[in-house]
């Protein structure tokens, strides 16, 4: 835990003077607040950065009602005795700033000891939400549950000894259950937290396992970014409502301080990924930044989409791919266009990418519809082949109605043969003449049988009785059908390439 007595030895190295402090320099220090006086709301911390205060007279005022143990003055700001006897008054320390020092390197400096230069007995640091929920509750004398704005828990407070049903599911399965999270929609919990700041008290409902709790939004600006949950029988009034108010703006620097090294290591990530799969000669240097092991891997083309918003989840979905420390995930992802690319790990067989898939579908709304398709296994090397592999799976399943999430690239290399050839086709790279094109146009002018007969007769390879039956007629009519088709062009059945020929141009032209 941060002392005053710390806080006052570090900024000392940054020019500031100490010219009044408390009895003791033990305080023990837990959180920062900065002025603002744009918010209405009265602001509440232990460390007061007195940002815009032109007299340090209004600076020890608010410190004082901020409750804040120290306050930070600009050495420009007249510094009188009264001003000074107020703040020992109030035991509030104050700090002298050299003006040569920004507000914003000293909020850096400040936030960093306070939130970030002490561990609890868990080993935590306080950015850790977990330890902070524990402070939470230790000061509101109830359990605390911190959840983002889909409602996943974030993190929690130690003690479940009095909880209730509903929070011990909550906790378990890491996100509100589905029939709780219906029953507070229908109570209008959600539309409030989407609107207002002000704490919500949420009466209890014994038939569902609920206790009364009293719930505050996390917001920065107009972003809804999570909500924090105190279960208590009776709405919380004074200063612990206060204390649940200052609560949220302290969770909301928490996540977003989370948010913003989240999203520099996402795109540190992102641009990695992006060179294994377009191809790169540092290959081994890439894996190596990445923090991925040697060995083989998968490409796993993934996207997301809410009925009829094609790509409304893909976002979602990534920030669930890379949640975490790389060392805790196994493979590495990043977002092209409205595709998420995931480099994974891979034995020989393909369960570690399908377990990843089903983790993936797993955290998501199930509202969410997810579609993916893995690629062959390959060295970091080949990893823009499994890439290609990868987004053809992935085509071949969106043109599948239902089934599971995933094509895999090895059960499925014939149907993706198959894929690239009709679009060789398409681009008219196939002949326009050759025995399959015209006996299509011989049939089309005629109304003959020929291109089925020719088809049954492969596929049966050669036997004239199996053809016969698949068509409904004798032999004897294959083998006349055949004469007659040798006669319109030069088929040369004899021949075992002629034959494979007339096999993939039938393929082609059945899918088109």
């Amino acid at each position: 835990m941060l002392r005053l007595d710390r806080l006052v030895n570090v900024l000392g190295g940054y020019g500031a003077r100490l010219l009044s402090a408390p009895a003791s320099r033990d305080v023990e220090l837990r959180s920062v607040v900065v002025h603002d006086p744009t918010d209405p709301r009265p602001a509440t911390g232990d460390v007061f950065l007195s940002v815009g205060v032109e007299s340090a007279a209004e600076a020890v005022r608010l410190a004082r009602a901020a409750r804040a143990a120290a306050v930070l003055v600009r050495e420009s700001a007249p510094m009188d005795e009264a001003a000074l006897a107020e703040a020992r008054d109030g035991g509030i320390a104050v700090l002298l700033v050299d003006p040569a020092v920004s507000w914003s390197q000293l909020f850096g400096v400040v936030y960093g000891l306070v939130l970030e230069g002490r561990e609890t007995e868990a080993g935590r640091g306080p950015t850790d939400l977990f330890a902070f929920a524990d402070s939470l509750a230790a000061e509101l004398g109830y359990p605390v549950t911190i959840e983002d704005q889909m409602s996943r828990v974030l993190a929690y407070s130690g003690s479940q000894q009095t909880a209730d049903p509903v929070r011990l599911e909550t906790i378990l399965g890491r996100r509100v259950p589905d029939a709780m999270r219906g029953l507070l929609e229908s109570k209008g919990v959600f539309a409030h937290l989407a609107t207002s700041d002000e704490p919500l008290f949420v009466e209890p409902s014994p038939a569902h396992g609920l206790r009364g709790r009293m719930v505050v939004a996390v917001r920065a600006g107009r972003d809804l970014l999570g909500s924090i949950w105190v279960e208590c029988e009776q709405p919380l009034t004074g200063p612990a409502r206060t204390v649940l108010g200052d609560g949220a703006r302290a969770v909301a620097l928490h996540l977003l301080r989370s948010r913003v090294s989240a999203d520099l290591e996402r795109r540190v990530e992102s641009d990695l990924v992006i060179q294994l799969l377009e191809g790169t000669a540092d290959v081994s240097a890439v894996i190596s930044r990445l923090g991925l092991p040697g060995g083989q891997f998968r490409v796993i083309a993934l996207q997301a989409h809410i009925a009829e918003e094609r790509h409304a989840a893909i976002l979602l979905a990534f920030e669930r791919a890379t949640t975490g420390f790389g060392w805790s995930r196994p493979g590495r992802s990043t977002l092209f266009g409205n595709t998420l690319y995931t480099v994974l790990p891979s034995g020989g067989d393909v369960t570690t990418a399908l377990d990843w898939v089903a983790a993936i579908v797993n955290v998501l709304p199930r509202r969410v519809t997810v579609l993916a398709g893995v690629g062959g296994q390959a060295t970091p090397a080949q990893l823009p082949a499994s890439r290609q592999e990868a987004d053809e799976s992935l085509a071949l399943r969106a043109s599948r109605p239902g089934g599971g999430p995933a094509v895999v690239y090895d059960d499925s290399w014939d149907e993706i043969l198959l894929q690239r050839l009709r679009a060789a086709a398409s681009a008219g790279r196939t002949p326009a003449r050759g025995p399959v094109a015209e006996l299509t146009r011989h049939d089309a002018e005629h109304g003959t049988r020929y291109i089925e007969t020719l088809r049954a007769w492969l596929d049966a390879q050669g036997d004239l009785a199996v053809a016969a039956g698949r068509l409904g007629v004798h032999p004897n009519t294959v083998r006349y059908r055949l004469r007659k088709m040798a006669a319109i062009t030069n088929l040369r059945l004899d021949l075992p390439e002629k034959r494979l020929a007339m096999i993939i141009a039938l393929a082609v032209d059945q899918g088109r």
